[in-house]
């Protein structure tokens, strides 16, 4: 059982949990539930417009993105890349109903793009990673139509959105892609042996766990054994010329040491670096506990970073 103490405004809302189920033991009914969940969260659009696209994928396949833009704002905006989380495997960017953009574009003030990539087990490694770079690319040539100012784009998301996040900024330095002028990393899973003290401690049954976050890489990564660094950046032995980083971990997840210790390599090799260490809290528990203070000042500290970050 974890030993770590939830935080005073997280407490009852954490005893009041069950025991999550495995989220791969029916990955279709999974999905359902989920996209469920979400149909059911409040969807204000009333603040920004919204453009529905597909564009050319890499395999010939075709990608489903969203455009977010802020109404009532004129001139290059920045661009912010979202890629939604989901252990690589879930979770879906819904057309025109991502809401993690819908916030990026009101409060960043960014033109804020969700991309639909594809999922394992059906897509895996490296499918999702290049429906990004697909999505990266489009964006960079497309900056004047889009009115997005091409030096100041950025990529963003949570979880597995977080680790690809990484990836796709390794994988556009080494390719001499599109320029990231920032990474903005939100609780990331960014190292598929999780060989860390916070995997191990975090055992609790009711949150996202140790145990949980292995099962994430099989499906990602079936049957690799030489595993590529663009799908574990962790394995990345040069993090020079990376664009700066935000990096958010949170107290009582498993994903926590290994985003700290990217963060610290990051600054190593002279990247600099925003840590920020979110109290009592696990993985996605603003889900939870959308109403409380603690959640509310994470969004918004993420969020305020972002903008002063992509500031002209």
């Amino acid at each position: 059982m974890t030993t770590v103490t939830a935080h005073p405004e997280l407490a009852d809302i954490l005893a009041g949990l069950p025991d999550r189920p495995d989220s791969f033991a029916d990955i279709a009914a999974t999905r359902r539930n989920f996209q469920a969940a979400m149909d059911q969260l409040p969807l204000d659009t009333s603040r920004v417009t919204i453009d529905n696209l597909e564009i050319d994928g890499p395999d010939g396949n075709r990608i489903p993105i969203s455009v977010y833009r802020p109404k009532g704002v004129t001139g290059p905006l920045p661009g912010v890349l979202h890629i939604h989380g989901g252990s690589f495997a879930f979770g879906a960017s819904a057309p025109g109903a991502d809401r993690t953009a819908i916030d990026i574009a009101e409060e960043v003030g960014a033109v804020a793009i969700s991309v639909d990539y594809r999922l394992s087990p059906e897509h895996p490694y490296p499918a999702g990673l290049e429906d990004c770079y697909a999505t990266l690319e489009w964006m960079a040539k497309s900056a004047n139509e889009l009115g997005i100012d091409d030096t100041r784009i950025a990529v963003t998301g949570k979880s597995a959105g977080g680790g690809l996040s990484a990836s796709l900024t390794l994988l556009s330095r080494d390719r001499g892609g599109p320029a990231i002028a920032y990474q903005s990393l939100y609780i990331p899973t960014v190292d598929d042996r999780h060989d860390t003290e916070s995997a191990r401690r975090i055992t609790d049954p009711r949150i996202v766990n140790g145990a949980a976050i292995q099962r994430t890489y099989r499906y990602y990564l079936p049957g690799v054994t030489a595993v590529p660094v663009y799908a574990s950046p962790a394995r990345a032995t040069d993090l020079s010329g990376l664009p700066p980083a935000f990096v958010l971990v949170c107290d009582m997840d498993p994903l926590r040491d290994e985003g700290l210790d990217y963060a610290r390599r990051l600054m190593d090799a002279g990247v600099p670096v925003t840590v920020h260490n979110v109290p009592g809290a696990w993985h996605l528990f603003e889900l939870y506990a959308s109403n409380t203070r603690l959640a509310r000042n994470t969004q918004q500290r993420w969020l305020t970073d972002l903008r002063l970050a992509l500031q002209d």
